[in-house]
């Protein structure tokens, strides 16, 4: 971790310093054993093995009271949602975690320790090891992630190949993440179970790389809802859809299903879904649940026949 222009970016609490400061976030965050050969924190720039297929690379920003709300929510649960939703990303290309790099930036008196407890349970729970970062004083709290990872053997997927007359499927029912929003706004506890999938929202991983070992054709993750993300997808594609019905998890809303967002289940386009029920039944997963298949009219797009108008989250920019 690198040291801040700022020299007084890191005092927070009155009379803490900087080197003890980063001492308690370096134990907080360093839990995984460093691989032979490889550097992580400590150094001006951490060192990594070489990439096993492509380099897979993205980059997040969570915000407190944009992304967490702090009167509901803990700090930490900032930094678990920063790092999953960024590592969210690589599962969406089908690509194995190598390593996650984290910039944050806060007011003094912000509680650090307890915000990278919160990215060092993601970081342990996903195998995506924090191998640097950066701090610095800001107004407001937020937390930048980059992660990289590797698609060995064949190449990422992206959500550019889908061509008209695929099947398409989504890992899990949807509205889970918002259906937990609403319920801890009505009081719901922390620990209840769709807050919860709020709070800590679960990349799929294994599932992205069992899709891409499936060979399907496009792939990308619901983030913003899958009334946004499926257009985004047809969009980069060039294809139309006719959706069938959208399963809609216990607890939620059809509303919340297709465009509450951050429920980070896979949405996934296959010419051969009994291939892909095939790897995820050999790994141990769930299987896909089939919402729809492409067409080749682009602007035909459907939901039990009727137009499925875009609707999801998007930033005020």
């Amino acid at each position: 971790m690198t040291a801040p222009t700022d020299p007084n970016a890191l005092l927070g609490e009155i009379g803490r310093r900087e080197d003890d400061v980063l001492e308690r976030i370096v134990t907080i965050v360093g839990r995984q054993t460093t691989p032979k050969g490889e550097v992580h924190i400590g150094d001006d720039a951490a060192v990594l093995a070489p990439f096993v297929g492509e380099a897979i690379v993205s980059v997040d920003v969570a915000v407190l009271g944009v992304h967490l709300d702090a009167s509901l929510f803990p700090l930490e649960d900032l930094g678990f949602k920063a790092l999953t939703s960024a590592v969210s990303d690589l599962a969406a290309m089908g690509a194995r975690p190598r390593a996650a790099v984290i910039a944050v930036s806060s007011p003094p008196g912000t509680d650090l320790e307890a915000l990278h407890r919160g990215i060092a349970d993601a970081a342990t729970m996903t195998g995506c090891p924090v191998v640097g970062g950066d701090l610095s004083r800001a107004r407001d709290v937020s937390v930048a992630v980059t992660v990289l990872g590797e698609c060995p053997g064949k190449g990422a997927v992206l959500r550019s190949g889908a061509r008209p007359g695929e099947i398409i499927l989504v890992t899990g029912p949807l509205g889970r993440s918002a259906a937990g929003l609403r319920r801890r706004r009505e009081g719901c506890a922390l620990d209840d179970e769709l807050v919860a999938s709020h709070r800590r929202p679960w990349p799929r991983l294994s599932e992205g790389m069992a899709a891409r070992g499936a060979g399907v054709s496009a792939m990308m993750d619901l983030s913003d809802g899958v009334g946004l993300d499926l257009h985004r997808l047809a969009d980069a594609s060039k294809v139309g859809f006719e959706l069938d019905e959208l399963p809609i998890a216990e607890g939620a809303t059809r509303e919340e299903a297709i465009s509450g967002g951050e429920d980070y289940e896979l949405l996934i386009v296959t010419d051969d879904p009994d291939r892909l029920a095939m790897v995820f039944l050999d790994r141990g997963l769930r299987a896909p649940i089939r919402i729809g298949r492409t067409v080749a009219e682009v602007k035909r797009r459907t939901l039990g026949g009727e137009d499925f108008e875009r609707s999801g989250w998007q930033h005020q920019l």
